[in-house]
């Protein structure tokens, strides 16, 4: 790993000095996980900037969308033509003693530059591990083709068992497959730096929106493939387990989560019927899934005459799976929520926290989102440019440097 740094960052990660051109989500979030545990993280933008600077409202006070602000923290930024040769010399020269890059081009971008992985990179720095993220991956029916969450959520089955019979197949509200993705590429750069360690060589780590959809369809994918009897809505409630679904309360909609016989035995006890749980109808959970139509209103004619919230607490307390349905802002100032640390402020401006805890080596917040080139000159000092060299990339329009104002 490199160990020059310009100043000191601690985690697990530190020393690790990663190139990002990537852009929109699931690049950027791995990039920032990778930053949030102490890697160096450099961000490479287009002079168009990020995209998703513009995806809102709502805006920061310096006019950037809360979207990017939520995917590069922790980052510094230098804005580059890389359709220029001059541009790509630059890349080349950050890349000399990274340890990742991550990019998310088209596929060809890169090769049509003359700086693909097979076509370069791989023979001029071995030890670098190149991370790609893309839609569908560089080869297929579906090779090359561009990648959008929703997209990829079609067409790797998610919105089939997503949704009601009356609604039809819905997309999950957050960019599910996005975001997983990036988790992905995380695990295989992860990967490939302690089998580095080993083998002193890097290598190519790809990570793909539809792999990812067809890795999250378990349980059905695992029903289908043992069954051949094809999935079908279901709405909230669970494909293989019963009672598992949400209930409307007194005052709120709950969702209880009865995994195994002891927990349905607990919960009959808890609603004052303690017989339900020897019914020949409910013994076990395929029982009660044959029988969940019953099964379901029996437990609303308990469940509409109590406050839902208050409920759950008990159950929880119980220790029977269930939590009241809640809203963004309910769950943003949960007690728990802030007591795990999971909003976090810097710099003035707030943020999610790192959901991965390590007891000696802790992610942390350190920076925000970076302004757009906010970097370009510093990084470029620090990488053995003068600066008449710099100012006359800028007048090339080669670089784009952040003025403060």
């Amino acid at each position: 790993m490199s160990t020059s740094s310009p100043r000191p960052i601690f985690g697990a990660l530190a020393g690790l000095k990663v190139i990002d051109l990537s852009r929109v989500l699931g690049g950027p979030y791995c990039g920032q996980i990778l930053a949030d545990h102490g890697a160096r993280v450099i961000k490479v933008e287009p002079p168009a900037g990020d995209e998703t600077r513009a995806w809102g409202p709502p805006f920061a006070d310096d006019g950037t969308a809360a979207y990017y602000n939520g995917l590069n923290r922790n980052k510094r930024d230098i804005a580059i033509d890389l359709s220029r040769p001059e541009g790509r010399e630059i890349v080349l020269k950050l890349l000399e003693d990274a340890d990742v890059l991550i990019e998310n081009f088209k596929i060809g971008t890169l090769e049509r530059w003359g700086i693909g992985y097979e076509q370069s990179l791989r023979e001029r720095f071995p030890r670098l591990i190149h991370c790609r993220v893309s839609g569908f991956g560089a080869d297929g029916p579906l090779g090359g083709a561009p990648g959008y969450d929703a997209v990829a959520q079609a067409l790797g089955g998610l919105m089939s068992v997503n949704g009601t019979p009356d609604t039809g197949p819905l997309r999950v509200g957050v960019p599910v497959v996005d975001i997983t993705t990036g988790l992905s590429a995380v695990i295989g750069v992860l990967l490939a730096v302690i089998e580095r360690q080993r083998s002193g060589r890097g290598q190519f780590v790809e990570a793909t929106l539809y792999d990812t959809a067809v890795s999250l369809l378990h349980p059905q994918s695992a029903n289908w493939l043992q069954s051949g009897q094809t999935p079908k809505l279901s709405g909230n409630a669970h494909s293989n387990i019963a009672p598992y679904d949400k209930f409307l309360t007194q005052t709120c909609e709950v969702f209880l989560g009865i995994g195994n016989n002891g927990q349905w035995k607990k919960l009959c006890e808890f609603l004052g019927r303690p017989d339900m749980a020897d019914e020949p109808r409910f013994a076990t959970n395929a029982d009660r899934f044959r029988e969940r139509d019953a099964l379901r209103a029996l437990l609303e004619a308990y469940l509409l005459q109590v406050d839902g919230e208050w409920l759950c607490r008990e159950l929880l307390a119980a220790g029977i799976p269930a939590g009241a349905v809640r809203t963004i802002p309910q769950v943003l100032t949960d007690p728990h929520t802030l007591h795990r640390d999971m909003v976090v402020q810097v710099e003035g401006v707030q943020g999610i926290g790192i959901p991965v805890k390590l007891s000696r080596t802790p992610g942390q917040a350190r920076t925000m989102a970076p302004r757009f080139g906010q970097h370009t000159r510093e990084l470029l000092i620090e990488h053995g440019y003068g600066a008449a060299t710099i100012d006359v990339l800028i007048a090339r329009g080669t670089i784009v440097e952040h003025v403060a104002t």
